[in-house]
């Protein structure tokens, strides 16, 4: 099989997916795509398990029977951030060399690149397929909160993990992540008539100025740690002292000691009411680690590189503040490597693209990748 001789194949294949709706909240959608991806996988061998949810889509965990203990973990997902309707308004389209449509690099094409390695392992005769195993989550794109388990479990005494989030638009893959985590403030107080009895009423809205005040106060940009509150609810009329606000939180972190921090002072700030009357809930969590660029994941990196040389392939590596199922698996000790998927860019908007000569070229690269991880598997445990 000459890869990139598939690339006609391989964008028909990525039409199908980027067609689908899949956004996070689509259950019957992320599900059609696992529909569309299982064959695939099948045809090459490997054994698919469901794990069905209740509200999101269920996640798929591929083996291979030949192999009871793979080295080799694959990490990437089935869904969206795009809301149900976004594909028949935009569909799947490509203009100047480069595919258009949701999800077309965050992550449908690398979907399209984990099979077409896999099948080009087995069709050279080469057993480094059976050293994978794949999982596909429905959920990464709201924190992973069902899928993280399981992706911890399988990754358990893995040698390597591959996440297959997209290259950067230079091709740089990623080797380190700032961590992540969401809350919700949630301010109760009393309705009164803005006009009438103003002096009865407790302001929510007030209530959570000054957290927002406070929390932003947090930010320290020079060393990695960003506090945003980027949605803010409340109010049922413009005269009216509002009884209910609430804040949605993004928090972003470049260590785990940070993290720690951040959220005690988090913690700290939604513990007492600055407006006398209002009461404070705080939810959420920290809910993904900083992945660092710690010996492991360097030394993966450089597997990485050198096999990209190997094909007259430039490999840079960069960070990132954006999150991803890397930051699981790098925590665990576990060399891992993200960005092995195709290159692109403007994820998450109506601009997203894939650059279409990295379709086959990236999906070459993942192939001998997992090749010479599986021959260095074999190194280790033959001495």
């Amino acid at each position: 099989m000459n890869v990139q001789s598939k690339e006609k194949e391989m964008l028909a294949f990525l039409e199908r997916l980027v067609n689908i709706d899949s956004g996070s909240n689509n259950k019957a959608g992320v599900n059609e795509v696992g529909k569309e991806l299982i064959p695939y996988f099948e045809k090459i061998g490997y054994e698919i398990t469901k794990v069905k949810q209740d509200e999101a889509g269920d996640h798929l965990i591929i083996k291979h029977p030949a192999q009871k203990k793979a080295s080799i973990l694959i990490v990437a997902h089935m869904d969206t951030v795009f809301e149900e309707g976004t594909a028949k308004e935009r569909p799947f389209s490509i203009r100047e060399g480069r595919a258009y449509g949701p999800g077309v690099i965050d992550m449908k094409a690398s979907l399209v690149s984990v099979i077409y390695a896999l099948r080009y392992l087995k069709e050279i005769n080469s057993n480094a397929y059976q050293d994978v195993q794949v999982i596909l989550n429905s959920d990464e794109e709201v924190g992973s909160l069902t899928s993280r388990p399981i992706i911890e479990k399988e990754a358990y005494e893995k040698s390597y993990a591959l996440i297959m989030e997209p290259a950067r638009r230079d091709g740089s893959v990623v080797t380190e992540r700032r961590g992540s985590g969401r809350f919700t403030i949630e301010v109760h107080g009393k309705a009164a008539h803005s006009g009438i009895e103003p002096e009865k009423g407790r302001s929510a809205i007030e209530e959570l100025a000054h957290k927002i005040l406070k929390l932003h106060e947090l930010n320290d940009h020079e060393h990695g740690i960003s506090v945003n509150v980027g949605i803010i609810e409340g109010g049922d009329a413009v005269n009216t002292v509002s009884a209910m606000a609430i804040g949605h939180l993004d928090v972003r972190v470049a260590t785990l000691k940070q993290a720690e921090e951040v959220e005690h002072k988090i913690e700290e700030v939604c513990a007492s009411s600055d407006v006398t009357g209002t009461e404070i809930e705080l939810t959420g969590d920290m809910r993904r680690p900083p992945m660092l660029k710690n010996k492991k994941n360097e030394k993966l990196f450089h597997i990485v590189k050198k096999v990209g040389a190997e094909l007259g392939i430039e490999i840079k590596d960069t960070k990132t503040g954006g999150g991803s199922d890397a930051s699981f698996t790098s925590a665990m000790g576990i060399p891992t490597i993200d960005g092995l998927g195709p290159i692109g860019g403007n994820a998450h908007s109506d601009k997203e693209y894939l650059e279409i000569s990295s379709l086959t070229e990236r999906t070459l690269l993942l192939a001998k990748v997992i090749e010479r991880l599986a021959e260095e598997n074999n190194k280790v445990q033959q001495t």
